[in-house]
């Protein structure tokens, strides 16, 4: 049985972060608390597996106590809302095990637990680019026309929606390929997706 405790000041969500991994038949939430100092008390105590860690929390923030509880042997998963390449960086250092965003689908979260109690890390990949991908390099404009052509629009119609003349249009889409150094409009949507660079 993976023995959790879960530190997040809202208190419905603790709520239902905790009723949610109650269904799950190889896990078990053993204490909860809304500040990170108590939460470093509760993994003192009670020996979990696993902590999942709210960042912006009063007391003690969940860096703060992710700092305070590496190498003591539980395995902390970083819950928030803030995609901050900062707070990835400071996680990483901290040792942290997971880091996954508030909006990650809920089925996610027993799978970070499962795969993070297997010896494995688990880090939203939108952080992953953000702290070490490779820049955009598209202009504001060609971002535009790729989004445009993503939503299934020709030529004409990115033309139309963006005042612009079918030439310019078809500069722009052939300077977005060069870019991406792709071969074709399907390419170029999937490499940009691929990078995370749709907004």
């Amino acid at each position: 049985m993976i023995r959790i405790v879960i530190a997040e000041d809202q208190k419905m969500l603790l709520g239902a972060l905790a009723a949610l991994l109650e269904l799950e038949e190889d896990m078990t939430v053993v204490g909860r608390t809304a500040d990170g100092e108590e939460a470093v008390r509760l993994v003192r105590l009670l020996k979990p597996d696993v902590c999942i860690m709210d960042i912006e929390m009063p007391g003690k923030n969940g860096l703060d106590a992710a700092e305070e509880l590496k190498g003591c042997g539980c395995k902390v998963i970083i819950l928030t809302t803030f995609a901050r390449p900062g707070y990835f960086e400071r996680a990483m250092k901290a040792g942290v095990h997971g880091y996954l965003l508030k909006d990650s689908p809920s089925e996610e979260l027993a799978g970070t637990i499962r795969t993070v109690m297997a010896g494995r890390r688990v880090y939203a990949p939108e952080l992953v680019d953000e702290a070490y991908g490779e820049d955009n390099p598209l202009t504001e404009r060609e971002n535009e026309v790729l989004v445009l052509m993503a939503d299934g629009k020709n030529t004409k119609e990115i033309a139309s929606q963006l005042y612009l003349t079918t030439g310019t249009v078809r500069n722009y889409i052939s300077a977005i390929l060069d870019k991406l150094e792709v071969g074709n409009r399907i390419e170029a949507i999937k490499r940009f997706r691929e990078k995370g660079w749709f907004k």
